[in-house]
């Protein structure tokens, strides 16, 4: 791109510090503070806040901090009833939702609560009805209907309506072709993320956060996208990060687990290692060589980069 997207961060978390009202406030103001522009949590049934009703308390402790989850699995809520927490989430916090949402992906979730954990090709068909209908009800100024193989919505009419119009952006992630194809044709964001198809997120999925396969996925956004492509702000998530002034050791270490050469395992969109000066002008390369400029941070790592993000917030 001529003109990069300046850089956008978002703070990945998901518990209270001390389990309280007071820390989980704290915390969001501390991003806030820190030059985060987001905090976005996951949607998970672990040990973690719910996540509705914790994005409607950071945005109450703030003032511009936007709020969001990384991503909402569409199989957890019904569109309709998702379509509805979102557009009051927008309007209580004065239109600061962020909207993510996926096809669901972990299998111990799907097991404990008794969800069917259908193949994935029906849940991204599900997924993509999902989208339609939020998009829909969201937009929609009077009754609204649908009728697909797995939703149906008559005559609905949408209450109440979000203060971002025509609607909040919308944020799909994935890693697959087929869920980046749809992000890249209906979303305003795009998360770039791992194949999460064995349902587990564990090892196995390294390799496919190479520099090669980031490169691929990122193709397949701008053939699905077409024109839009340079609409789009890409997102990915940085799920390690260490500083140290020893990152050629490091990355000599890491190297095999993503079966690369320690040169490319620097550039692993998942992991970012060095000093702080390091970190920025490894940042800087994924900007202009993937497109990104939105990145999230894990829970672990956050604070930590914070002289990262405020160097490079918003330039």
């Amino acid at each position: 791109m001529a003109n990069p997207r300046r850089f956008r961060f978002a703070a990945q978390l998901s518990k209270s510090p001390d389990g309280t009202a007071r820390s989980w406030a704290e915390q969001a103001r501390r991003a806030e503070d820190l030059g985060f522009s987001t905090l976005l949590m996951p949607d998970h049934f672990g040990e973690q806040l719910a996540p509705v009703a914790a994005m409607m308390a950071a945005a109450d402790a703030t003032e511009s901090l936007r709020v969001g989850a990384l991503v909402f699995d569409n199989d957890y809520r019904h569109p309709l009833v998702l379509a509805k927490e979102a557009a009051t989430v927008d309007l209580l916090s004065d239109g600061r939702l962020e909207l993510s949402l996926g096809a669901g992906w972990m299998r111990d979730d799907y097991q404990q609560s008794g969800i069917p954990y259908d193949p994935p090709g029906v849940r991204v068909d599900r997924f993509a009805e999902g989208v339609t209908v939020i998009k829909g009800l969201l937009e929609a100024d009077g009754p609204y209907s649908f009728s697909g193989t797995h939703y149906t919505i008559s005559e609905h009419t949408p209450s109440p309506r979000p203060v971002q119009r025509p609607r909040p952006p919308l944020t799909i992630g994935g890693g697959g072709r087929r869920v980046l194809s749809i992000a890249a044709r209906e979303a305003e964001i795009v998360s770039i993320n791992v194949d999460l198809r064995a349902g587990t997120g564990g090892p196995e999925t390294a390799p496919n956060a190479s520099p090669e396969s980031t490169r691929t996925k990122i193709g397949w956004v701008k053939e699905a996208a077409g024109d839009r492509f340079d609409e789009i702000e890409l997102n990915t998530l940085i799920g390690f990060a260490m500083i140290t002034d020893e990152r050629d050791k490091i990355l000599d270490a890491m190297a095999p687990h993503f079966g690369l050469e320690p040169a490319d395992a620097a550039h692993v969109p998942v992991a970012l290692i060095g000093t702080l000066e390091q970190m920025k002008e490894e940042l800087l390369w994924r900007r202009a060589e993937y497109q990104i400029s939105y990145f999230s941070v894990e829970a672990d790592c956050w604070e930590e980069l914070g002289p990262v993000v405020s160097a490079l917030a918003g330039t």
